[in-house]
């Protein structure tokens, strides 16, 4: 299942598909239409990546006192009164119209041209051999727009080769999404409550 603050549930996954589509996050809940728009506002074919724009009775009419927040995440609709919720993620929809998460648009690296998922990278690294976790920043590089560098950590009691690591990123990913730097570490720095703090990471890269 899948839902926001916003709207509460947006889909969900009728039990029979779980093992036939176990990255997807499900279909629309009745009574909710979702969109998949590109940077113009335009609608995508099934297959592509855009934001996910809902409608529906399940979405709020914005935020309380917040007039500046509702703009950004809220438009007019084509009836009278309604609002459309921006999402603010990343999602395509295949051929039986189910939904896949593809990442926040905040935290989209573009490299190459070309959009990639930190989530994406991240799932790739950590089913390669010792790996324990990692954490996926993008920073500014003059020819790339953004060169992806990979902070890992390792299995207790393990070693990770760095250039067995890049071969696997490169037989798994595509080429664009291949990491430019690996940095190996002892654990990545997390927030209070729990979550990997990028913010950290980010700081310590640029930190020269």
């Amino acid at each position: 299942m899948f839902g926001l603050t916003e709207c509460k549930r947006v889909a969900y996954m009728p039990p029979q598909f779980l093992d036939i589509k176990p990255d997807s996050v499900g279909r629309p809940i009745p009574n909710c239409d979702v969109y998949i728009i590109d940077e113009n506002g335009a609608e995508v074919e099934r297959g592509q990546v855009g934001q996910l724009v809902i409608r529906g009775s399940n979405v709020m009419q914005g935020y309380w006192n917040s007039q500046e927040i509702t703009a950004k995440a809220y438009k007019k609709g084509r009836y009278p009164g309604e609002s459309l919720l921006y999402s603010g993620d990343y999602f395509r929809q295949d051929n039986d119209g189910f939904l896949y998460f593809v990442g926040r648009i905040d935290d989209m690296i573009k490299c190459k041209g070309e959009r990639v998922s930190p989530k994406e990278v991240e799932n790739c690294i950590c089913m390669a051999k010792n790996v324990s976790e990692a954490a996926v920043i993008g920073l500014p590089d003059p020819i790339l727009g953004q060169a992806i560098k990979a902070y890992v950590v390792a299995k207790e009691g393990t070693v990770i080769d760095e250039k067995e690591l890049l071969k696997f990123c490169m037989k798994n990913l595509e080429n664009f999404a291949v990491p430019k730097f690996i940095e190996i570490i002892d654990r990545l720095p997390k927030t209070p409550n729990g979550k990997i703090d990028k913010k950290i990471l980010v700081q310590k890269s640029t930190d020269f």
